[in-house]
């Protein structure tokens, strides 16, 4: 009986314990930035702020072009995740339905692209771009954001294209369907949790990406997000509530979608790695 209890209990208590170590940063994230500053430059840490003040978030905001690299980030993670999804529906229904020469042999290339660091192609990168007189420039960022995220959402479309039954694509076809059209209108809504994963997974990826923009965009006007808020506190000096504020700013869009995704977002990497 006290095995048994044991071992109920002591899971959840290490669960419980990786999940406050987990939030803790991004509770004292969120707490900073809605502190007055006396709150945060005292020597005994306040844990929980009695008064609540807006300031922070209003210097981060009139920032020097912040609207412009909110938008600026928007358009690159976007654009990158939505061409990924486009090309990896159409490689992922190639290589989970069709057998042609070489099949095998691109899945691991797929495969070893997603393993492969990227970082290791920056100055190569970096030439290519200088070379086409691109620098500066946001369509070499979503090209290369959505190369990255690319071989992740292959393989995983890939997965769910291959557990759909083909009896179900067969049916729509005698109906009278294209074979287009019964991609659109019984594929692509299958295919659905492993869009939402995928999203997710690109949407962060090309968020929070770093090296590369700091490498090929130096006018501050083609910044992104990660570059500003790893300048931000050189503008403001010690004003640590300034910068929870900026990278609160920084964390909400990921935050939110994980919120309305989280489910679908599990259950579409789950499935798709054990599927096809």
């Amino acid at each position: 009986m006290k095995r048994s209890l044991f071992g109920r209990i002591w899971p959840n208590a290490t669960a419980i314990i990786l999940f406050a170590g987990l939030v803790f940063p991004v509770y004292w994230m969120f707490s900073t930035a809605f502190k007055p500053t006396g709150d945060i430059i005292t020597e005994k840490p306040v844990w929980f702020p009695a008064d609540v003040t807006f300031e922070h978030f209003k210097t981060a905001y009139h920032a020097p072009d912040f609207l412009k690299l909110v938008g600026n980030s928007l358009t690159v993670t976007l654009l990158a995740v939505a061409f990924s999804l486009i090309i990896a529906l159409f490689a992922s229904f190639a290589l989970a339905r069709m057998r042609f020469k070489g099949r095998k042999g691109l899945i691991l290339v797929f495969m070893i692209a997603q393993m492969a660091p990227w970082e290791v192609m920056v100055i190569a990168i970096y030439m290519l771009v200088r070379d086409a007189d691109m620098l500066n420039s946001l369509v070499p960022l979503t090209l290369f954001y959505m190369v990255m995220v690319l071989p992740f959402t292959v393989l995983t479309l890939r997965g769910y294209v291959a557990a759909v039954p083909k009896e179900l694509e067969e049916s729509a076809m005698v109906d009278g369907c294209t074979r287009p059209q019964a991609f659109v209108k019984v594929i692509l809504p299958l295919l659905a949790p492993g869009l939402m994963a995928t999203s997710l997974f690109g949407f962060i990826t090309a968020w929070n990406e770093f090296p590369l923009v700091l490498i090929l965009n130096k006018d501050p006007e083609a910044k992104t997000l990660p570059l500003w808020l790893s300048q931000f506190q050189s503008q403001f000096g010690d004003d640590w509530g300034a910068t929870m504020a900026a990278a609160s700013i920084f964390a909400i869009p990921i935050l939110i979608l994980f919120v309305f995704l989280q489910r679908k977002a599990v259950s579409g990497l789950t499935d798709g790695a054990v599927k096809g």
